[in-house]
């Protein structure tokens, strides 16, 4: 399969990944009583799994400030992704994090609060510029000391709104579009991402750090970016919640790009009423951004996204999913047999449809437009920035130049075969997104004319595969990623259960600006199962 999955280095067969799977037989209870003891010297943490409401609760009622909440979470960072199990999820800390604070606690203390994320800390992905005294590098060597003259727009509105930037968090190197071989979670500049479920496994990516930030408690929330996958995946495998937004809800500007077709920003939290607190701040018309005005056409806009928070909000829905079965794991067969229960139970009606296979036919053609895109926003991109390098040519030379530190492990084949591609009005560049952007989207809305449909949806993906840095991620069937990345519709993925001790999934996604309905349904399940479990930290798989 030529298509270049974010969530995935090298596909391979889902027969392959389920006889993987279940040749890993889980531990018995001994065993498992003793993985539990490797982390039994772990520093006990008192946040653990905060939420937004509860914080401004308790720094209303003067039991935290912003600057005691920042210092704790800084804390935690030290104690467990510097340290300890070294997570290596956040790349650089925000040097001016306690300042920003104590400003903060002196609007609360004056009677000013900016909203519901005043004084809450929260971590960015390291390819999102932020000005000031740190770097935006895509976790490359080639931008290294690269710090931008000013906010992304979207950082600007958290600063806005009283959230204070802990620092940022490590990626799959440039956002995963650099090699076919890759091990998602690393780059050259912050090393490898593990997953704090068990520590041998792959957090999934790119948003790996932000995944991973997010799970082990080492922030409230965190924006990551996706293209294909790159929000949705590490939210599944790290146990979270995780919000890809529409295409154009979110500004892209400030964001080293890979697709202007299909990239975007978007909330990675613990529940889903923290993750719409999230998107509404993010959400917004950016005039350097022309998908965002795309938003003026809409008859309602939505600024805070927790007036769909209703624990009936799957009651009445008509939910497509996908009849042929993805893979042959039972126990990924089961998980989603038990999430397709709860929705019946709470009232949704299951359609099934066909649509997955059509959708993946057009892989190489959503990969081509990538590469076109990829050499066009990052050259763009570059141009303008105070990097060493100004152009993707550049990137290449200087990680042949530093093969030793910036190829360690394997090369840069997507970045020069994105360098051979011509401008965007090539005729095959335009022909490729009207197979795959515009192909998705007629495939999907006829499926919801036809079936009346308010969501399609469906696991994830499977659990974490292993970190491996010789052959790269080995994935299995790519679940619900492609439909909405290459459509550029919203996807929201909520804890769906465990399997092998590793979190997977549940999806939903809809038509455009659909954000609403797909947090109600969220909502919906997350409430009736409450699925989300707290990393265990466990050393490796196998006793």
């Amino acid at each position: 399969m030529k298509r270049r999955d974010f969530l995935t280095a090298s596909a391979i067969t889902t027969a392959g990944i389920s006889s993987l799977l279940t040749s890993c037989k889980p531990g018995t209870p001994a065993d498992t009583k003793a993985k539990e003891k490797e982390n039994d010297q772990l520093p006990a943490f008192e946040l653990d799994e905060a939420d937004i409401s509860s914080l401004q609760e308790k720094m209303a009622a003067g039991t935290y400030t912003a600057e005691k909440l920042t210092d704790l979470y800084l804390a935690r960072i030290r104690d467990i992704d510097h340290a300890g199990p070294s997570l290596h999820s956040v790349i650089e800390i925000n040097p001016d994090a306690i300042a920003d604070a104590r400003i903060l606690d002196e609007e609360r203390k004056s009677g000013k609060t900016r909203g519901p994320l005043h004084g809450i800390p929260v971590l960015l992905k390291d390819n999102i510029d932020t000005a000031g005294k740190m770097q935006t590098t895509a976790g490359s060597l080639a931008l290294e000391g690269h710090i931008a003259a000013t906010d992304a727009f979207l950082v600007k509105k958290l600063r806005d709104a009283g959230a204070v930037i802990l620092g940022k968090t490590n990626l799959s190197e440039w956002a995963n579009f650099r090699s076919n071989k890759s091990c998602s979670g690393w780059s050259s500049r912050g090393g490898q991402t593990k997953n704090p479920y068990i520590l041998d496994h792959n957090p999934c990516g790119s948003s790996s750090g932000s995944g991973v930030a997010v799970a082990a408690n080492l922030c409230v929330a965190a924006v990551g970016t996706e293209t294909d996958g790159s929000i949705t995946c590490p939210s599944a495998v790290n146990g979270i919640v995780g919000i890809k937004p529409t295409v154009g809800l979110v500004s892209r500007s400030g964001i080293i790009p890979i697709s202007s077709t299909q990239d975007t920003a978007g909330p990675m939290a613990r529940t889903v009423k923290d993750a719409a607190i999230m998107l509404g701040v993010l959400a917004g018309i950016d005039t350097a951004d022309k998908a965002t005005l795309e938003q003026e056409k809409l008859k309602t806009k939505v600024t805070d996204y927790t007036s769909f928070l209703h624990p009936e909000g799957l009651k009445g829905k008509k939910i497509g999913v996908e009849k042929k079965p993805q893979g042959d794991n039972p126990l990924l067969h089961a998980l989603q047999q038990k999430a397709l229960e709860v929705l019946k139970q709470q009232g949704a009606t299951i359609i099934e449809v066909e649509y997955l296979d059509a959708i993946s036919k057009l892989g190489d053609a959503e990969f081509e437009v990538m590469q076109y895109e990829f050499k066009d926003g990052l050259n763009r991109y570059l141009a303008g920035a105070n990097a060493r390098v100004k152009s993707l040519e550049e990137v290449i030379a200087f990680n042949k130049a530093n093969e030793s530190k910036a190829m360690p492990y394997f090369k840069q084949e997507l970045l020069e075969s994105s360098q051979k591609k011509e401008g965007l009005d090539n005729p095959a560049y335009k022909q490729a997104v009207q197979k795959s952007h515009a192909g998705t989207r007629k495939i999907i809305d006829d499926l919801f004319k036809q079936h009346q449909l308010d969501a399609l949806a469906g696991l994830t993906m499977g659990p974490a595969c292993s970190i491996d840095m010789i052959y790269g991620d080995r994935w299995g069937s790519v679940f619900l990623t492609q439909p909405a990345a290459a459509s550029g519709y919203p996807h929201i993925t909520v804890p769906c259960g465990m399997v092998y001790d590793l979190p997977v999934g549940f999806s939903f996604f809809a038509q455009a600006y659909s954000e609403p309905a797909l947090i109600e349904m969220g909502y919906a399940y997350e409430q009736a199962t409450k699925n989300r479990k707290v990393p265990a930290f466990r050393k490796a798989f196998l006793p």
